[in-house]
């Protein structure tokens, strides 16, 4: 039952939405850190994180810069294109990237997804580009930015979390968000949090 929920979510407008808010965040995360490591990003229950390498903790109100030059982006308007290409191309594409060229050696044995699952079959490597940042990534994602509503998504907070879960490996930096399809489911998720608290 678990497993139908989540395989309808994956296919829903929100799953794109939330997936396709983590590269605008990504995006964002980069333009303010050009030397940062950027991980994976994926969309989860009630929004979206993102793990990134970065030179120092960031602050409140680094949040609220990130945010903000998001919303910037989403207005922008930019198409989310996909392109399937070879290892080695991806190599090249990420070349500045160490966790993303793990990923595609993984990709390429066959053996492991970028959550590190074991996946069933040899998977196409894609990429997805908006505007100035290109991903490694299976998507699915929106058609454009514009459907990412600037006044239906938060930043949430900063966590720590180990590269792929292993406390051996090093500790990055985990921004949350959660998007919605509009600023009303926004509003009511942020309530409801404000209610569990009390």
């Amino acid at each position: 039952m678990a497993q139908q929920v989540q395989e309808k979510y994956q296919e829903s407008q929100l799953y794109k939405i939330r997936h396709s808010a983590a590269h605008v965040m990504a995006q964002a995360v980069l333009e303010m850190f050009p030397d940062g490591k950027v991980t994976i990003g994926p969309p989860v229950a009630d929004g979206f994180y993102y793990d990134f390498d970065l030179p120092r903790n960031l602050t409140p109100e680094d949040l609220e810069a990130i945010e903000k030059r998001m919303r910037q982006i989403v207005q922008s308007k930019h198409e989310f294109k996909k392109r399937v290409v070879s290892a080695d191309e991806a190599r090249e594409i990420f070349k500045d990237q160490p966790y993303k060229l793990e990923l595609i050696d993984g990709l390429e044995k066959g053996g492991l997804d970028e959550y590190g699952e074991p996946l069933k079959e040899k998977p196409e490597i894609s990429i997805y580009q908006q505007d100035t940042f290109t991903d490694l990534c299976r998507g699915p994602h929106v058609q454009s930015t514009k459907e990412i509503k600037q006044d239906a998504f938060k930043l949430m907070s900063v966590a720590g979390a180990y590269w792929r879960g292993d406390e051996k490996n090093k500790m990055l930096q985990r921004v949350y968000g959660t998007a919605w399809e509009n600023a009303q489911q926004l509003k009511d998720h942020l309530h409801l949090l404000e209610e569990a608290k009390k």
